[in-house]
């Protein structure tokens, strides 16, 4: 439960602040298990299944302790393990903890089959580091646990409270028998909330005429899993869950809090002061240094190469006092970050709009639910060129931005004048993905039978284009020389066959042309490793040299519906030249033609033709998936393009 945004508005918390109110304990501090009775009844329908949460019982408790705001939070989960892979995964029961939290309560047990309890001690807990992270967790070394066993574990936590904006995740990768949430908060308050996917709605309890609080809360029976291991699905998306804010305080008379037109109007405020004679000459002297372009989109690239070659951005270091500090100690967090982007477009005269979203895959964003939640992540918008940067991310340039942020819709904060004053006003828009076009990778690939019909050579021009780019081209930058042939070789592999080149040269690596141009791989090599001789014929798998190719398997039935990272399209040209007097056989196996229509258009197609010229054949084929989300009653017309590729591979 611990808070994920990453730009706080000036935004004073006062809600519980407006009544005297008193230090209290929460309503679950003396919460337990059954003490009487460690028997568990699996219910029958659940009894084959490998893994299973009988109950999940989640409250949060809103309080007021020494005048501060505060939450507490519990889960007490119950969960039965059925098979070995279940046993493995569940030998270590993490302990919850983050930022601006503490915890107060930790228990966990083993029930096995035969009614024993193995209650976890203080001395059972373990503690590891996530060595890449720098993040140490506490856990439960669980010994002991065998198939029929049931894991049961309360924990409660005392963190800042989450009212701005939280999702409450209302189904798992496992079924579950029973699911609860319950939000307490004081009576004054008032929340607004939506439920997704079938999820039944929120129901709020007044408070007793001793009580002093209100009760939501939400039910769940029977809720079946959903894997989150479906190729090309967003399982975050598409899980029965719900969303609360607060919404009014009645104490007060506040309404409509912690909306869209307030988090604009303040961030507006915050980003946009007037500079002093310092600052301004410091913003002019670190412009010097940025290339001036009549084309937008390349004054922006240059701004942007500048801010991220010459500021070390770390989202988790203190703020800088003034900009000079952060152009001179080339140190920013998020917040100084876009202090400079403003300030550098301001002075280089470039129209630009903050755009606020969240993570498609983590938080998608709903633009009937005004939550803060919504707004986690942090895009540049360009209007005059209809593109976007990411100021954060330090190997992306205009105009790929991380896919994730895309293909959603965000909040646009954009300048207005009134009355001579100007101010920020926020309008939802959708953040629009680089077409199919920008992702555009070309083949071409010469295969010369005519001096060794056991021995052709092989020469590749690979084209990569956008985000395929993207995956290579930072790479020169960052890596050793040695490290960089290396990951050179294992590309070219992917493409040709593991055999030692004959030449292997690339065409606009490095950062400098991301956004720019495509990466290209230029490969010759021996094609000996293609062939097969069966009797008196020759066989040639041409189709490896497209390189290894995705196939999408669904043993069971489908349950999410396609979401792909970004469009993108394939065009291949292969040119086989053979001797004089040579034969070939099987040339039909060239025409392909699979295509997945959207509302009678066509989204995503693989096309393959043939044509022979004397003793040239000339293979081409077209690969191109249009857009990010294809429906589930279509996921059988794509999975057959998908595997076209793969098949023409083979």
């Amino acid at each position: 439960m611990n808070s994920k945004f990453r730009i706080k508005a000036i935004h004073v918390f006062l809600i519980f602040f407006s009544l005297n109110a008193f230090a209290q304990d929460f309503s679950f501090k003396n919460y337990n298990w059954d003490e009487k009775s460690a028997k568990i009844d699996i219910p029958s329908k659940y009894k084959e299944e490998k893994e299973a949460i009988l109950e999940r019982n989640t409250k949060v408790e809103l309080l007021i302790d020494k005048g501060k705001a505060i939450q507490y939070y519990l889960i007490h989960e119950k969960r039965y393990i059925n098979s070995d892979d279940a046993v493995e995964r569940n030998n270590k029961i993490y302990i919850p903890f983050g930022a601006n939290e503490s915890v107060v309560s930790t228990k966990a047990r083993v029930i096995l089959k035969n009614g024993k309890v193995i209650e976890l001690h203080n001395s059972d807990i373990k503690e590891e580091t996530d060595e890449e992270r720098g993040i140490k967790y506490k856990y439960f070394a669980v010994n002991g646990l065998e198939k029929g066993a049931v894991i049961e574990k309360i924990f409660i936590i005392e963190e800042f409270p989450e009212v701005k904006g939280y999702t409450v995740k209302m189904q798992d990768e496992y079924p579950i028998v029973k699911n609860t949430f319950q939000l307490i908060y004081p009576e004054h308050l008032i929340f607004r909330t939506k439920s997704y996917n079938g999820l039944s709605e929120a129901v709020v309890e007044k408070k007793q005429p001793n009580e002093k609080s209100n009760t939501l809360t939400v039910v769940e029976t029977n809720t079946p899993a959903l894997d989150d291991n479906e190729n090309y699905s967003n399982w975050n998306s598409n899980i029965k869950r719900f969303r609360y804010k607060l919404d009014e305080n009645l104490a007060n008379g506040s309404k409509n809090l912690n909306n869209f037109k307030e988090f604009s109007t303040t961030l507006y405020e915050r980003f946009h002061p007037q500079y002093d004679k310092k600052e301004q000459k410091a913003i002019d002297e670190f412009c010097k240094g940025i290339a001036k372009s009549n084309d937008i989109q390349e004054q922006v690239w240059n701004i942007e190469n500048k801010i991220k070659k010459t500021i070390n951005y770390n989202r988790y270091i203190n703020s800088q006092e003034t900009l000079q500090d952060i152009i001179k100690t080339k140190q920013a967090n998020q917040s100084d970050i876009l202090r400079l982007y403003i300030a550098v477009f301001q002075k280089m005269g470039v129209e630009n709009n903050m755009v606020f979203t969240s993570n498609r895959y983590k938080v998608p964003f709903d633009k009937e639910f005004e939550s803060y939640e919504n707004l986690d992540e942090l895009l540049f918008y360009f209007p005059a060129i209809k593109k976007f940067m990411t100021p954060t991310e330090i190997e992306y340039r205009i105009p790929l931005i991380p896919n994730e942020l895309a293909g959603t819709n965000g909040l646009f904060i954009k300048e207005k004048a009134f009355a001579g004053t100007k101010m920020g006003i926020g309008e939802v828009a959708a953040i629009d993905i680089p077409s199919v076009e920008v992702t555009h990778d070309i083949i071409d690939v010469v295969i010369d039978f005519t001096k060794d019909l056991e021995n052709p050579v092989v020469t590749d021009k690979i084209q990569f284009g956008g985000y395929s780019a993207f995956n290579f081209q930072p790479i020169k930058d960052f890596a050793s020389p040695e490290q960089y042939k290396d990951m050179l070789k294992s590309i070219a592999q992917n493409y040709t066959v593991e055999t030692e080149f004959k030449t292997l040269t690339t065409e606009n690596d490095g950062v400098d042309n991301i956004g720019k141009k495509p990466f290209v791989m230029n490969v010759v090599f021996e094609g000996k490793d293609l062939i097969r001789k069966a009797g008196e014929n020759y066989l040639f798998s041409a189709g490896q040299t497209i390189g290894k190719q995705m196939e999408l398997y669904q043993e069971n039935k489908r349950m999410m519906p396609v979401e792909i990272n970004y469009p993108h399209a394939y065009t291949r040209k292969i040119r086989i030249i053979l001797p004089e007097g040579v034969t070939v056989k099987n040339l039909d196996k060239f025409n392909m033609n699979y295509t997945a229509d959207i509302n009678g258009k066509t989204e995503a197609a693989f096309i393959s033709k043939y044509e022979k010229k004397g003793n040239e054949i000339i293979v081409e084929n077209k690969e191109y998936y249009n857009i990010l989300h294809y429906p589930l009653e279509n996921f059988e017309a794509y999975r057959t393009v998908i595997n076209a590729a793969a098949d023409f591979n083979k």
